[in-house]
């Protein structure tokens, strides 16, 4: 994911969409750590992109959550 989504985008998305996007970030978060460790770091400025991103995801998905129990709640 060289470039950010969008919040819009992100609530278009499935929530299976969004945990495997989820996923994804997870593990490219781990392999900038590891190089960053080891001294490899191309980009330093994608490690925050990466934890925006992850940050921005999780807070879609609890918003997710929040209206479909609101909605229940109220059925």
């Amino acid at each position: 994911m060289a470039k950010a989504t969008k919040p819009s985008e992100l609530r278009a998305k499935t929530e299976d969409e969004l945990g495997t996007l989820l996923l994804d970030l997870k593990k490219e978060q781990f392999n900038l750590r590891f190089q960053r460790a080891v001294g490899q770091t191309e980009g330093a400025s994608r490690v925050r992109e990466v934890r925006r991103e992850i940050a921005r995801l999780k807070t879609v998905q609890h918003a997710n959550k929040k209206t479909v129990a609101a909605a229940a709640a109220k059925s």
